[in-house]
């Protein structure tokens, strides 16, 4: 992701350290390790969670999902699945533009959970149970831009939103990244989640197996201020905080 993508997150600065020691690009399933992340890995948010979602490049659709926790002062992957990202790949997040199929590259924060199913067992994240009033609204016309809106309000058209009741598989169980989330740039985008896998790529968010996504959500904890990182295999040294 270098020149072309400036100061995007490529979230992997080493390929060689990652998939050499981990195999990371074929996990089938959660492998605890003790490797340590990438050196020149600049920025995890700073808490002692990380997420990390990897691609070969840009225009992949597949590629992995890590999760990682400091300990003792070193970094230990707690388990790794098979990611999926957009139909059209990824895109640096800062340039990203609503309806490109791609998924932004960058560090987000994960608010809370949410489902059309109960939180998993041992869940701590915050965890919104979809009804069906629930939707995500991605009007850009809409004051309710980029938010979850239980009953569509006046100026959120349904056409333009998702209704999370009428994804009972890939919305099961979720977070919410906060891609765009806290100053919403209107026709950036709106919903990007990690999510239940569906029945190939996605719109743009992330997706993994139903047993990964329940494992996922029962270790994090909120207290150890978790993040996502988005991004390539290669790419520039620092990943910039969204």
């Amino acid at each position: 992701m270098r020149g072309r993508f400036g100061r995007a997150a490529a979230v992997l600065a080493t390929a060689a350290a990652l998939t050499g020691t981990l195999g990371l690009a074929t996990a089938p399933s959660p492998t605890p390790t003790q490797a340590p992340l990438p050196s020149r890995m600049a920025d995890t948010g700073g808490g002692t969670q990380l997420i990390t979602a990897e691609a070969a490049r840009t225009d992949s659709t597949t590629g992995t999902l890590t999760w990682w926790e400091r300990r003792d002062g070193r970094w230990h992957a707690a388990g790794a699945a098979p990611a999926r990202f957009g139909a059209k790949g990824l895109t640096e997040g800062r340039t990203r533009e609503q309806g490109t199929n791609t998924t932004p590259t960058g560090l987000y924060a994960l608010p809370y959970a949410f489902g059309n199913d109960a939180a998993p067992a041992g869940a701590r994240s915050p965890y919104r149970r979809v009804t069906p009033d629930s939707w995500w609204c991605e009007d850009n016309a809409s004051r309710s831009y980029n938010r979850w809106v239980e009953r569509l309000p006046a100026d959120c058209a349904a056409k333009e939103s998702e209704h999370l009741a009428d994804y009972p598989v890939q919305y099961s169980r979720a977070l919410v990244v906060a891609f765009n989330y806290a100053r919403p740039v209107h026709g950036r985008g709106a919903g990007i989640f990690l999510h239940v896998n569906g029945r190939g790529a996605t719109a743009g968010c992330v997706s993994v197996p139903a047993s990964s996504m329940a494992a996922v959500l029962t270790w994090l904890r909120p207290a150890a201020r978790p993040h996502i990182a988005i991004g390539t295999r290669s790419g520039p040294t620092a990943i910039t905080r969204y």
